[in-house]
C-alpha cells in the first residue's frame, strides 16, 4: 500500500475512504463512536428531514440552568474572570466542591486533591490514563455507561465484563467482583445511580463491596457519580465513605445532570493526592483549565444544598412523576421485563422476546435492529443496549415532557405489536 507521503508527492492525494484509512492512527480508528451521540444526531437529522421523531436517546434534563447560577456567570463576566485559570480549576470552586462533599456525603477532601475538568467524560478518560498501563485489567460490571470500555481501550487496558442480571437491579454481587480480580486487575468502573438502568447501590451493597476490595491492595475503584442527586429513594451514599477503601476510591461528580448545566461542561474528580495531581500533570498538557465562566457558574452550583433548594427539589420531584407514569406504560406492554429505576433517568428494559420476529420484511435479531425499527417505523429513537454491553435490553431516557413521553410509548406499543 503507497504512503500518504508517497501519495502527496506524487500527486495522488485524494480525499477518500482509502487514504484516511492509511493516514488516520489506528486507536482511532479501532474506536466505536459513541452510540448515544450517533443515535441522538440520527434522531435530529430526521427531524431535520420533517420527520416526527420524539427522542429519547439522549441523557440531558430537559430543564433550565438555576437562575442564580446565570447570574453567577453574568457577574463573572463582568468581573473580567477572562484570564487563563488555574489547570486544576479556580481555588473557590475547588474549595466549594469540598464543602459540597462534605455536606452531601460527609467525606473530607481538600482543595489540592480536586481536579476540575471539562466534564465528567474527562474526568474519566484522564484518570484512566493516568491509572491504566498496557495489559492493566479494568473490572467493568454490564451495563455500563458507553465511553467506559472505549476510554479503557484507548489506554491500552483490556475491560472484564461481569455481566449482572435484571432479576438483580443490575447490580454486581461481591462474589461476582471477588471472582473476576486477577494480579493484573488495576481498577473497577461503576456508576450509581447508574446510567443506563437507573438503579443505585445501597450502604449495605457498598459496604459489601468495599470489603472485596480492601482486601486486594493495589485495586482501585472510579465511582461515578454524576446522578447523585436524581435519587427517589432517599440519601445517595458513596464507595468512599469506607475507610478501608477511601485512599483508593476515586470519586467522579458534575453539574450536568443534578444541576441542568450539560452545556457548561464542568466535572471533577476528587481524588488521593498522588491521583489528583497526575491528572492535573495530564490535564496541563492536554486542555488546561476549563471555562472560566463556567467555573464561576459551577462554584455557585456547588453551594446550592439538594436538601433545601427548590430547583434540584423540583427537578428532581418531575423526573420521580415521569418515572412513576413511563414505568406503568412499559408494563403495559406485552413481553417486556421492566425494573422500577432508583434514580438518573433512564429505563433499560429487556426487549428480547422480541427477537426473531419482523415486519415488512425487516427481522429484529438483536438490540440495534430494534432501536433502528423503533426509529423507522415509530418515530421514537431509542439507545441499543449492546451500546451498554446488554443486547437483550435497550435504553429509554424520560428528560422529556409528559406528553412527548405518553406518545413515544404509545408508538413503541404499537410498533412491537406489529411484530410477528
Amino acid at each position: 500500500m503507497r504512503t500518504f507521503a508517497h501519495r502527496k508527492a506524487n500527486g495522488l492525494f485524494r480525499p477518500n475512504k482509502l487514504l484516511y484509512m492509511e493516514i488516520i492512527s489506528n486507536r482511532i480508528l479501532n474506536m466505536a463512536e459513541s452510540e448515544t451521540l450517533a443515535m441522538t444526531a440520527k434522531a435530529r437529522e430526521l427531524k431535520a428531514q420533517g420527520k416526527d421523531v420524539i427522542s429519547l436517546s439522549i441523557g440531558e434534563p430537559d430543564f433550565n440552568t438555576p437562575e442564580i447560577v446565570k447570574e453567577a456567570a453574568k457577574k463573572a463576566i463582568d468581573d473580567n474572570f477572562t484570564h487563563y485559570p488555574p489547570v486544576p480549576g479556580y481555588a473557590d470552586l475547588r474549595e466549594a466542591v469540598c464543602l459540597k462533599f462534605k455536606r452531601d456525603n460527609n467525606l473530607e477532601f481538600k482543595p489540592e486533591q480536586i481536579v476540575v475538568s471539562t466534564g465528567a467524560k474527562q474526568s474519566i478518560y484522564q484518570l484512566v490514563q493516568c491509572l491504566i498501563n498496557p495489559g492493566d485489567e479494568v473490572i467493568i460490571p454490564t451495563p455500563f455507561w458507553v465511553s467506559y470500555k472505549e476510554i479503557v481501550r484507548v489506554a491500552e487496558g483490556k475491560c472484564i465484563y461481569v455481566k449482572t442480571s435484571l432479576e438483580n437491579d443490575f447490580k454486581v454481587t461481591p462474589e461476582q467482583l471477588e471472582a473476576a480480580i486477577t494480579p493484573k486487575t488495576k481498577l473497577i468502573m461503576f456508576s450509581s445511580p447508574s446510567n443506563p438502568t437507573g438503579m443505585l447501590y445501597s450502604k449495605e451493597e457498598l459496604r459489601a463491596i468495599a470489603a472485596v476490595v480492601a482486601r486486594h491492595e493495589n485495586l482501585f475503584v472510579m465511582a461515578d457519580e454524576i446522578y447523585e442527586h436524581i435519587n427517589f429513594v432517599g440519601r445517595h451514599e458513596s464507595l468512599a465513605q469506607f475507610p478501608e477503601v477511601r485512599d483508593r476510591v476515586i470519586t467522579v461528580n458534575g453539574v450536568a445532570k443534578g444541576f441542568a448545566m450539560t452545556g457548561w461542561r464542568i466535572g471533577f474528580i476528587a481524588a488521593p493526592t498522588p491521583i489528583a495531581k497526575a491528572c492535573n500533570k495530564l490535564q496541563g498538557q492536554v486542555t488546561s483549565a476549563t471555562c472560566s465562566i463556567a467555573q464561576k457558574a459551577a462554584a455557585c452550583a456547588m453551594l446550592l444544598d439538594p436538601a433545601t433548594s427548590d430547583d434540584i427539589i423540583n427537578m428532581r420531584r418531575i423526573f420521580q412523576q415521569r418515572r412513576d407514569m413511563v414505568y406503568q406504560l412499559l408494563c403495559d406492554i406485552p413481553g417486556l421485563k421492566v425494573r422500577l429505576p432508583q434514580g438518573a433517568f433512564y429505563f433499560f428494559p429487556d426487549v428480547s422476546s422480541y427477537y426473531g420476529k419482523s415486519f415488512n420484511g425487516q427481522k429484529i435479531e438483536n438490540s440495534t435492529d430494534m432501536a433502528f425499527y423503533l426509529l423507522n417505523e415509530a418515530n421514537v429513537a431509542t439507545v441499543m443496549g449492546s451500546a451498554f454491553g446488554d443486547d437483550a435490553c435497550i435504553r429509554l431516557s424520560y428528560a422529556t415532557s409528559e406528553e412527548l413521553l405518553r406518545e413515544a410509548l404509545r408508538r413503541i406499543k404499537e410498533a412491537l405489536a406489529n411484530l410477528r
